[in-house]
């Protein structure tokens, strides 16, 4: 049986890889082409974000970091779904990953959080420059 591997289509050599892989696929082989997901600098730069902004507490809004994270990707138009806390606790947000997110996707986001961040005077603990 065929090991399952990734490759990057990053230039001519990694295409011709993929093609070949898939003419001496098995029959029933399931291939996955998709754009790239976001950056672990990207992730890290959001993460820092969400702290520098639920410390900030903007409007008065006391939320933790993932209540942040689901409001903005809500704003973008990224699905969240919202669930019944136990026991009389408030909802919380589920059904949305940040992992999932493309690069682009990912920019859009982090660009969005620092406009909101800015506007509201949110004090950045590391640099201001947008990851990519």
């Amino acid at each position: 049986m065929m090991q399952g591997q990734t490759v990057i289509l990053a230039d001519l050599d990694q295409r011709i890889l993929a093609k070949h892989l898939i003419d001496i696929a098995p029959a029933g082989a399931v291939a996955n082409i998709r754009e790239a997901t976001r950056s672990s600098e990207q992730n890290a730069k959001m993460w820092a974000m969400l702290s520098d902004i639920a410390r900030a507490a903007p409007e008065g809004r006391k939320m933790p970091t993932e209540t942040w994270k689901a409001a903005f990707m809500s704003a973008l138009g990224h699905e969240i779904m919202w669930q019944p806390g136990l026991d009389g606790n408030p909802p919380f947000p589920a059904g949305f990953r940040s992992s999932r997110l493309t690069k682009a996707q990912m920019a859009d986001l982090i660009t969005f959080i620092a406009e909101y961040g800015d506007r509201h005077g949110v004090r950045w603990s590391g640099p201001g420059e947008v990851a990519a």
